[in-house]
């Protein structure tokens, strides 16, 4: 940890926009391995466990629920409003649609996105995590941090009920937030034999499980991605000696860490138009012009338009 910043999941982090933009722009092998129907999902599960963990620890330590609301809008709807408003210019939408983006509810039926806003519903999914566990916090307090293992394992169970290994409604894909949670309030709690495990761990292993949970052939091991994913994350956590754990502490996934939400909210529009047109030699082509104009664009995001809003943030709560 340096700081108020856990170095490792940075890394984390890095890695799992990387994922994500493969699974979207890239072809990573024969269709019939469906390795890009993997990579997506894998990146998403390890973005989900960061999330829940970073979102737990922090009301752990400071139960607001005030200031928790003012920077978690802050650092979310700026820059997805503005995405919003640019897509509705290239692909006009209905009211309904509108109104489901802008109020992150669209990933719940009739789940009308447009091409370009498909992926939004995991803004869905994180903003709905912020308000119901705000709504617990404020009517139960810190104490209602210990509601999150349960509301996880009901999930799953839902899951499981449903026959659902993976979907974009929030009532089957928020134990992979969930679970991060879960993470967090282990990593506030007294220290158990369960340390002493995990720090022997090799998480290669659980990496391999990770991956192949993330498969859509995965059978029952795909209700247990999030706690591959959260396992995963804990070992390195804790084992800060094997070759996987030194990996994450590279600096260009801590630079990819800190761009990854510009990355993921900008880059479908980017796929829209001449940069996405032509058959698969003119498309892939096309690609690294692509990444140039995405890593560009989500750096200036990053420092020179979402930077002035967290800072308001920052500011306001500060003051409060």
């Amino acid at each position: 940890m340096n700081g108020n910043r856990f170095l490792v999941l940075d890394g984390w982090r890095g890695i799992s926009i990387l994922m994500v933009l493969a699974a979207h722009l890239l072809p990573l092998g024969p269709q019939s391995w469906q390795l890009n129907a993997t990579a997506g999902p894998l990146g998403m599960a390890l973005f989900f466990t960061l999330s829940g963990f970073l979102i737990t620890h922090s009301l752990y330590g400071n139960p607001s629920v005030k200031i928790f609301i003012i920077r978690r809008v802050f650092r979310i709807v700026p820059l997805a409003w503005l995405y919003f408003a640019i897509s509705f210019l290239f692909i006009p939408t209905n009211t309904e649609s509108m109104k489901a983006l802008l109020f992150f509810y669209a990933n719940w039926p009739p789940m009308d996105f447009t091409l370009i806003t498909t992926h939004i519903w995991s803004l869905c999914v994180e903003m709905q995590f912020y308000l119901g566990i705000a709504v617990i916090v404020l009517l139960i307090g810190k104490k209602g941090l210990g509601l999150i293992p349960v509301l996880c394992l009901c999930i799953t169970l839902n899951r499981i009920h449903a026959d659902v290994t993976i979907a974009v409604n929030t009532y089957y894909r928020v134990d992979e937030i969930l679970i991060g949670g879960v993470l967090a309030l282990f990593y506030n709690s007294p220290k158990t034999y369960i340390v002493h495990v995990l720090e022997r761990l090799n998480p290669l292993y659980i990496l391999l499980l990770l991956v192949i949970s993330c498969h859509p052939e995965s059978g029952f091991l795909g209700y247990l991605r999030p706690y591959f994913a959260a396992l995963l994350v804990a070992v390195t956590l804790y084992n800060s000696q094997s070759n996987l754990t030194k990996v994450l502490l590279i600096k260009p996934l801590s630079y990819l860490a800190v761009i990854s939400y510009a990355l993921y909210v900008i880059h479908p529009i980017l796929n829209h138009g001449w940069l996405g047109e032509g058959d698969s030699i003119e498309k892939y082509l096309k690609r690294p012009f692509l990444f140039i104009i995405l890593f560009l664009l989500a750096h200036m995001s990053t420092f020179y338009y979402e930077k002035h809003w967290i800072t308001w943030a920052k500011r306001i709560t500060t003051k409060t």
